[in-house]
């Protein structure tokens, strides 16, 4: 070896060692401040929760993140930021009414800032039970302001609740009405040679036509177009209401939109201004210093003296002394798709939610509500749920339905296990119908080369293979098994409504309502509230003072640790994409369009019958 190569290869080795040594501090650096963030969101979770200073003469600041929601669903197992898979972000409408209310009857709280920049979207009826908390807050004497850059249509509904709407100069007040939209997958599917069997009753029964239509049938076209006008009459009368405005201005604005732009040099604020849409254009700094001279200033390097909402939730759970005496009435909230056996949060599994009634019943309250926010899913999931209701009743427990935004299809089957049914003016419900559906892909693995061929002992052997042709036989019987059941829906729903399966018929075969539609066909039997669903339960159970007891599903550590990682980081990031980038939004606008091809693999029915609607997106 001469001198110059091993001079080399002791350079190598030192600038080598140099890199390995870097290398390994990165690591530990970024292991450290791993886990400091660990230890620092186990602390947030698993310490305890120490009591706020609640100042004198706050404001109660209502900042919602992400979606409206009657149940948080099940966190994934890693939260987007830290690349997991991308959800929804999700805030409960209970806990912000709850908070809401509280506030009203607390002399600390002086008023209330609602900051909407980050709220996503929430069904109407769940704006409407924010809504009725705002209104409620302001019969206490207290006033609202909301503080917004941009309006959306959702955002805009709960800033109509406010006594002063500010509005960045460089904002806008999207106003564009409701409509239903969704992708049609026929053609796609007849180029990949995937036949797609289906079996149904009722005309108005539409979930399954983007499998075998590229257009919205008439019937669904008439059928989405009554609930639809009816959900955007109830928004546009309580916007005008709020807004002291003509009954005709919120249509007015979306129809002169251009020519409204046009006259106010392309300015959406000045066209939102003009439009008496808001009150003020200002920008944040000038609003927060507003604020800060009306409500008060608790640090001089701070904002205007606050208390978030959920903190403020939090705090006064901690404070709460129980009343001695009271009875107890049970509450369970059961959202998203019906589905056999076990399920997480943000699905309805038929085990899942019958061991929560089970566990109402042993935990021996006095009455039960069950909130329901489904377009349904497995009937036979729904029939085990209902039975569980039934059970609950026997029992001499009184039990309340009250619907969320949606109770439609396998939702309204459960929903008739009920004594009493309550649902919002705009929530959608009916529905009642049955479909089975079965695809095979034997054409599309034949194109490819692909053959399938065997024996069995009859001509049924083999019948539910997807890479066989569907017999004749088996179509039959898939076909009777849907009438069938459609029979037995059709029965249960009369059997609870007082009426008869040829009256139920012409009210049903899919056909989707709202609540005011459909309290007056008998469908329902109050319009109301969460909290007056709750009443009326106390009132059956002859309670003169009682205490809400929830029954959920307890999260294990590591979920609430999850939990607590997406609910304090992630709505932040999802709410700023969805605002800030065209991309995000196109992204978020991606997952109801192909939400119909995602949710078939959930879908485990024994027989392949489902009650599921499609219209029953609720905008």
């Amino acid at each position: 070896m001469t001198d110059t190569t091993h001079q080399k290869g002791f350079i190598r080795r030192f600038f080598g060692a140099i890199g390995g040594a870097v290398t390994w501090l990165r690591r530990v650096f970024t292991n450290l401040l791993f886990l400091l963030l660990l230890l620092f969101i186990g602390i947030a979770i698993f310490g305890k929760e120490e009591r706020l200073t609640i100042p004198q003469g706050a404001a109660l600041k209502v900042a919602p993140s992400g979606f409206l929601v009657d149940e948080v669903s099940q966190p994934s197992v890693l939260p987007a930021f830290l690349g997991g898979p991308p959800g929804p972000v999700e805030v409960r409408v209970k806990d912000l009414v709850d908070a809401i209310d509280s506030a009203a009857k607390d002399n600390r709280i002086s008023s209330l800032v609602l900051e909407l920049d980050y709220l996503m979207g929430g069904n109407l009826s769940k704006l409407e039970e924010v809504g009725a908390a705002l209104q409620r807050f302001k019969a206490a004497d207290k006033p609202i302001y909301a503080v917004g850059d941009n309006y959306t249509q959702a955002q805009y509904f709960l800033a109509s609740h406010a006594d002063t709407i500010y509005l960045n100069p460089m904002g806008s007040v999207l106003l564009t009405g409701f409509g239903a939209y969704r992708n049609y997958y026929k053609s796609a599917l007849d180029k990949l040679k995937v036949n797609f069997h289906v079996f149904r009753v009722g005309d108005y029964k539409d979930f399954i036509e983007p499998f075998t239509r590229d257009d919205m049938s008439p019937a669904s076209r008439e059928n989405n177009q009554r609930w639809l006008h009816e959900l955007w009459g109830e928004y546009t009368e309580q916007v005008t209401g709020l807004r002291n405005l003509p009954p005709e201005s919120i249509d007015a604005f979306i129809e002169e939109l251009p020519q409204n732009l046009q006259q106010h040099g392309g300015s959406w604020a000045e066209a939102a201004l003009a439009n008496k849409l808001v009150d003020q254009l200002a920008s944040r700094r000038v609003v927060i210093n507003e604020l800060r001279e009306t409500i008060g200033v608790e640090d001089k390097k701070a904002g205007y003296k606050s208390i978030d909402a959920l903190a403020y939730l939090r705090n006064q759970k901690l404070t709460q002394i129980p009343t001695p005496g009271a009875g107890k009435v049970g509450l369970i909230s059961a959202s998203g798709a019906i589905v056999d056996g076990e399920a997480p949060a943000g699905q309805i599994g038929s085990e899942t939610l019958g061991k929560l009634i089970a566990k109402a019943r042993e935990k021996k309250v006095a009455a039960l509500v069950l909130r329901i926010d489904s377009g349904g899913g497995s009937a036979f999931a729904s029939e085990a749920i209902r039975q569980e209701l039934l059970a609950t009743r026997e029992a001499n427990i009184p039990v309340v339905i009250s619907m969320g935004s949606v109770a439609a299809s396998g939702g309204y089957w459960i929903a008739t296990g009920g004594d009493r049914i309550w649902a919002s003016p705009s929530t959608i419900t009916g529905s009642i119908g049955v479909f089975g559906a079965f695809p095979t892909f034997e054409d599309s693995l034949e194109s490819i080369g692909i053959y399938n061929d065997g024996i069995g002992t009859s001509e049924l052997a083999g019948t539910m293979r997807l890479d066989r042709a569907l017999p004749e036989a088996a179509a039959s019987i898939l076909q009777q098994g849907v009438e069938n059941t459609y029979a037995r829906f059709l029965r249960i729903v009369a059997e609870a409504r007082g009426s008869t399966p040829k009256e139920v018929h012409k009210i049903a075969q899919g056909q989707v309502w709202t609540g005011r539609t459909a309290r007056q066909l008998g469908l329902v039997d109050e319009l109301g509230n969460l909290n007056e669903a709750i009443t009326d339960a106390a009132q059956l159970a002859e309670l003169e003072r009682y205490e809400v007891m929830e029954i959920q599903r307890e999260l294990t550590p590591a979920e609430r640790f999850l939990r607590a990682l997406s609910d304090n980081v992630d709505a932040r990031i999802a709410a700023s994409v969805e605002a800030n980038l065209p991309l995000g939004a196109w992204l978020s606008s991606l997952h109801p369009a192909l939400a119909p091809l995602a949710e078939l693999h959930s879908y485990r029915d024994p027989r392949a019958l489902y009650v599921r609607c499609l219209a029953c997106l609720a905008p």
